[in-house]
């Protein structure tokens, strides 16, 4: 009777512990989720390490330039560092301030920002027929075109994961 007694409370203690555990949210990490609005479909779920690049490319459907935006992830959040307009036949394009960006991205022309330091949680992402827009986390890549189709919309969050998120 004593033997299985405390083999239950060792199971309990061990059960206990790991749901405690489970809610841990250690630093170092983000949750980077990517959901699609209407049916609220994951397209794309990654834990990244502080640091780990972040990017988006599409093409601009007005100017017709290759669109790169670099962000990295950072406790919870995604920064937003760089933000790149090129033209895919000419000369590599001229190096902005970060202030002149909000502007650029309305006036067009090709431009080159860095050093931008926009933190974000949410960013909702309104799918055209043009501009095939994709992200890129660790080794997984989302065609965001593909996965919402035109008009669609997708939501990117992030988080501060658990650790039992980050240990699967």
């Amino acid at each position: 009777m004593r033997r299985s007694t405390t083999i239950i409370t060792l199971i309990a203690l061990a059960l206990l512990g790991c749901g405690l555990l489970s809610q841990v949210t250690p630093s170092g990490y983000t949750r980077i989720e990517l959901t699609e609005e209407g049916r609220g479909e994951k397209i794309l779920s990654v834990v990244a390490a502080d640091g780990e690049p972040v990017i988006l490319t599409w093409r601009n459907s007005q100017f017709g330039l290759k669109v790169t935006e670099v962000f990295y992830a950072r406790g919870g959040l995604i920064i937003q560092d760089q933000v790149t307009f090129s033209d895919p036949a000419g000369p590599p394009p001229p190096r902005v301030s970060a202030q002149d960006v909000d502007d650029l991205y309305h006036t067009g022309g090709t431009f080159d920002a860095r050093g931008l330091n926009r933190p974000f949680s949410r960013i909702v992402y309104r799918i055209g027929e043009i501009g095939d827009p994709r992200i890129q986390v660790k080794n997984k890549t989302a065609a965001l075109k593909q996965a919402v189709g035109f008009g669609g919309r997708v939501i990117l969050t992030t988080t501060k994961p658990k650790l039992y998120e980050i240990m699967l």
